[in-house]
């Protein structure tokens, strides 16, 4: 029988990313990858599936898996679920999550249901977002879908927020059949670990909007790491300056790329949807 058997569980959203958050520091196992699918197969689907953690050397720890039960190491939307949870729970306005993208801190924002998230430094050399092959500059890499003389994409921006990026820059996000063409290029081969696709269309010196594929997920209302990701390529190649509003589907996000220190700052609300127990049912198939 799975430790997530009638197992607590708390359904959450940032902006309609939708997060499954699983309190873990009862000591119950962390579910696998083939739980993980199952719970979002069952009809209690998510996005991603964020646990809560105990940690030694920070506040909590947390890892996350997208809904085909593989892991991700970083989540925007769903560190700022989490810790909110946390925070009601202590009454702390700051807390230190460790993550598999390193430590990240959360602190409680001016609104209520806000939460910044220092989301750290991005990384834009060809090997650390990973590429499968050398570019020098990964402000625009060569890759397109469509003819060679009249492609319909081309020349992403390229980042690793935690997870790896690729932003599209188009002058209309709806103009783009993002749900075929998401899944032929997050397993493009110049992706050796996958990617997440971003389309992004700049509106002012301050603004942009955005639409995203996730790997693992697929079309999300919202993407954190994607609009950190945006936000950065964006005042990286001059587009946008370095404090920016990005407006998915979902919603907005804000993100200021400090110059002082590189980190990015993202901040956003949170919404808590409903609390449940997991039905023992839902596990017998990944068990068998």
């Amino acid at each position: 029988m799975s430790a997530l058997a009638n197992h607590a569980f708390v359904k959450m959203n940032g902006l309609g990313n939708e997060i499954l958050v699983v309190d873990l520091r009862d000591g119950a196992a962390a579910p696998t990858g083939e739980e993980a699918r199952a719970i979002h197969e069952s009809g209690l689907r998510f996005d991603q599936l964020m646990t809560i953690e105990p940690a030694r050397t920070a506040d909590i720890a947390t890892r996350i898996y997208n809904n085909d039960g593989s892991l991700s190491s970083a989540c925007g939307n769903g560190t700022r679920c989490i810790a909110w949870l946390v925070m009601q729970e202590t009454g702390k306005n700051r807390l230190v999550i460790n993550s598999d993208a390193g430590p990240l801190i959360a602190t409680a924002g001016a609104a209520p249901q806000t939460i910044t998230v220092d989301m750290g430094v991005p990384r834009f050399g060809w090997n650390e977002i990973p590429l499968a092959e050398e570019f020098r500059d990964t402000r625009a890499i060569e890759l397109q879908i469509g003819p060679i003389d009249a492609p319909v994409l081309h020349s992403p921006s390229v980042a690793n927020v935690g997870n790896p990026h690729a932003i599209f820059w188009v002058d209309d996000v709806e103009v783009y059949d993002l749900g075929r063409f998401g899944p032929l290029l997050e397993n493009h081969p110049i992706f050796p670990e996958r990617a997440n696709i971003s389309l992004a269309h700049v509106t002012a010196p301050d603004a942009l909007t955005l639409k995203v594929w996730e790997r693992g997920a697929g079309l999300t209302r919202a993407c954190g790491t994607a609009a950190c990701a945006a936000a950065v390529s964006a005042a990286r190649t001059r587009r946008t300056d370095r404090s920016v509003t990005v407006t998915l589907p979902g919603g907005p996000l804000h993100i200021l790329w400090r110059e002082e220190d590189d980190h990015i700052l993202m901040t956003g609300p949170v919404e808590t949807e409903f609390e449940g127990r997991f039905d023992p049912a839902i596990f017998a198939g990944s068990a068998a």
